[in-house]
């Protein structure tokens, strides 16, 4: 009776595009810091482009957008949530480079909401969806 209650039961796991994603984004945090520390090189003005790029990269390659319209109504929720969060990281990741640099309170908004919307989705990537 243990074993067929083992094999009913999913694992957790991170998919590994998105988990590549995240590695890149602490690389490229800890790649600033290092930079900085040791040989006083900054490129701070364009990390908020770096981090929003990469965190739109990652939401649409985890919403698969080839294969959205060939799910079912539940499963592609989340997949169009995320498709539309990477799209808003990638444009506010564009507005934030410095030769644009958009200042206005709304997009500062808006970054903080697709932040806010990233941490949601990773934990919940990690530890509540079972794939």
């Amino acid at each position: 009776m243990a074993k067929t209650k083992k094999k009913d039961q999913k694992k957790r796991r991170i998919s590994i595009r998105f988990a590549s994603i995240l590695a890149m984004v602490s690389i490229i945090g800890f790649g600033e810091i290092i930079l900085n520390s040791f040989f006083d090189l900054s490129f701070q003005k364009y990390m908020g482009f770096l981090w929003l790029t990469l965190m739109g990269i990652g939401f649409i390659m985890e919403s698969k957008p080839k294969q959205i319209h060939r799910r079912n109504s539940n499963d592609s929720v989340t997949d169009i949530t995320a498709l539309v969060v990477g799209v808003m990281a990638i444009i506010a990741g564009i507005l934030s480079i410095p030769q644009i640099g958009v200042d206005h309170p709304v997009f500062f908004a808006t970054k903080g909401v697709i932040s806010l919307i990233a941490i949601i989705f990773i934990a919940m990537e990690t530890w509540v969806i079972k794939h």
